[in-house]
């Protein structure tokens, strides 16, 4: 018999873990519950989550809540489904106890990282920002608290000195949709018994803000490399030339030292532009310069010198 589902997300890293349950012979996708179509790109046009494409691409019933607690007509339709389990992966709400109490069994998380390091909004970027060589994923009981529940499961992930932040969701993309399903198979046979969380260890992964993304050449290049590799393209790493924001794409620690102030540029050849940082070298490899597209470091300073 087959376990039913209501799969609760909205950004792309929950897609792969959606297509799984929707596709085994072990579990039911009653609905999909993800956030309002939003505005995007340069019209503005409305545009649906990746989840509520593959839901009505698969016929699947979608709710889409501005607040989910708030709203009781969707509270009342998904006590109707009386799912066995929720699948909460990236949802980007907070739901209430009469919601969590609604499944037989329990509704269980998707966190991209190890509990209970990294609670909150950002764990995967903060990890490579901090120069984490380690993360992982991990499934756990919802409670109330911000991420605070029982963990079910565990599964470290490497994190490479050169890894950026979109490789590092993909591989926890990939990872996480086998893990979802020993975890609601497990809890729902008894063989998986979750384990309380820790004190020890405890720390948030709080939202960015965009005055964080700005680089500062009186750090370490390893610092700033970490920065760029953390916040690549979601938001970016960025620092200002001649009053134009230049977003920082790829970037390369430099053992050596130089003269001068801290952010100039030391050296510029075809493998990149060489800036002196509080302590050693950041290369920069390639660059998105305000108003124009991603380019080699260099190309962009041929750009300069022409002007």
């Amino acid at each position: 018999m087959k376990l039913s589902i209501v799969f609760f997300g909205t950004p792309d890293i929950g897609l792969k873990s959606l297509e799984h349950l929707y596709n085994s012979d072990k579990f039911e996708v009653l609905g999909v519950v993800t956030q309002p179509d939003k505005p995007s790109g340069r019209g503005k046009k409305l545009t649906p989550s990746p989840i509520k494409v593959f839901a009505e691409e698969h016929n699947i019933p979608v709710f889409q809540p501005k607040s989910i607690r708030k709203e009781p007509d969707i509270i009342r339709s998904l006590k109707e489904l009386e799912p066995d389990f929720f699948v909460t992966f990236a949802f980007g709400q907070i739901l209430s106890q009469e919601i969590l109490d609604i499944p037989k069994y329990q509704t269980i998380n998707l966190h991209v990282s190890l509990l209970p390091k990294y609670r909150g909004a950002n764990p995967i970027q903060r990890a490579i920002m901090n120069g984490d060589t380690e993360t992982g994923i991990c499934t756990m009981i919802t409670e109330l608290g911000l991420d605070c529940g029982d963990i079910c499961l565990k599964e470290p992930i490497k994190i490479d000195e050169n890894m950026n932040c979109v490789e590092l969701f993909e591989i926890c993309s990939s990872q996480s949709p086998l893990l979802l399903e020993k975890t609601l198979l497990g809890i729902a046979d008894g063989s998986i018994a979750p384990i309380h969380q820790c004190e020890d260890g405890i720390c948030y992964a709080d939202k960015l803000n965009k005055e964080e993304c700005r680089i500062d050449w009186t750090k370490s290049a390893k610092d700033i490399h970490n920065l760029v590799r953390g916040v690549y393209k979601c938001p970016g790493a960025f620092f200002e030339y001649k009053g134009k924001i230049i977003k920082t794409m790829e970037t390369a620690v430099i053992n050596e030292t130089a003269d001068g102030n801290y952010g100039d540029f030391v050296k510029i050849s075809k493998s990149g532009i060489d800036v002196k940082t509080g302590n050693g070298i950041l290369r920069l490899i390639k660059v998105k310069p305000e108003g124009k597209g991603e380019m080699s470091a260099y190309d962009w300073s041929n750009g300069l010198s022409n002007h």
